[in-house]
């Protein structure tokens, strides 16, 4: 029995992602250790003290969030991944080695999560985040929208989703074998990955970092993005449809 279930790596490997990313989400919705029925009530209150626990709290929050909305997209990799190892060793091999990718990987969202807990940190230095962590300046939400818009058509924005649309090109292109090489590559994707998304995450500033709403939203967009075949024009449009929205909010905060 136990021999049959170590040649199912691959079920194993996309049940634990989705368990993870389930876990993830369960985290979100419960509020993920923030008061948010005061966030609501009081979106226009300033915001909570920092200190080093709230600061942990805070990168947390961000952590499980790209976990949340990043490991579902990265799940076609993660099992093709598994599936060119266990040709090379063992079945158990392959699954651990797919854990380790998917750790490497999760990694590098972590430092990206590290990366926004100091912006917000800066913007509600400033005054420009709300209880509710949403930007409280017009102009800076509509700079932000337009930027996250003109960032859909820039070269890195388009190399980086050639590499995460497409997980042949990419284990083809940065394969590194054993363990070491597994967490290097789960590193290395996660860097294309943020590559591709991180200004999409940005906008959680501007509809609220805590936003279930936008959160699933961006979420959705970004799985399609990545997983649909006309995931290139998918980004143009939503490209065009940021910039058109940030000009829009921005003219009127002016």
């Amino acid at each position: 029995m136990l021999e049959r279930l170590l040649h199912r790596d691959r079920l194993i490997v996309a049940i634990g992602t989705a368990a993870v990313a389930a876990l993830a989400w369960a985290y979100l919705a419960s509020g993920a250790g923030m008061d948010t029925d005061m966030m609501a009530d009081m979106p226009d209150m300033a915001p909570m003290p920092w200190t080093p626990l709230y600061a942990a709290l805070l990168f947390a929050m961000w952590w499980v969030m790209m976990i949340a909305m990043m490991a579902p997209s990265a799940a076609p990799t993660v099992l093709l991944y598994a599936t060119v190892r266990r040709k090379q060793e063992t079945a158990s091999r392959a699954a651990v080695d797919a854990w380790i990718f998917l750790a490497g990987y999760l990694v590098t969202w972590a430092g990206f999560s590290l990366v926004a807990v100091l912006a917000q940190w800066a913007l509600e230095r400033f005054g420009l985040l709300s209880m509710a962590m949403a930007t409280t300046s017009a102009v800076l939400g509509g700079a932000i929208l337009l930027a996250a818009g003109l960032y859909q058509f820039t070269p890195l924005k388009n190399s980086c989703l050639r590499y995460c649309e497409s997980p042949l090109l990419f284990l083809s292109r940065h394969w590194r074998p054993g363990a070491r090489g597994a967490f290097r590559m789960g590193l290395r994707h996660g860097s294309y990955c943020v590559g591709c998304c991180w200004f999409l995450m940005v906008l959680l500033f501007v509809g609220g970092v805590m936003n279930l709403i936008w959160i699933i939203g961006i979420a959705l967009y970004v799985a399609g993005e990545k997983l649909l075949p006309f995931g290139r024009r998918l980004s143009h449009v939503a490209g065009a449809a940021l910039i058109l929205s940030g000009t829009i909010v921005l003219a009127r905060g002016l």
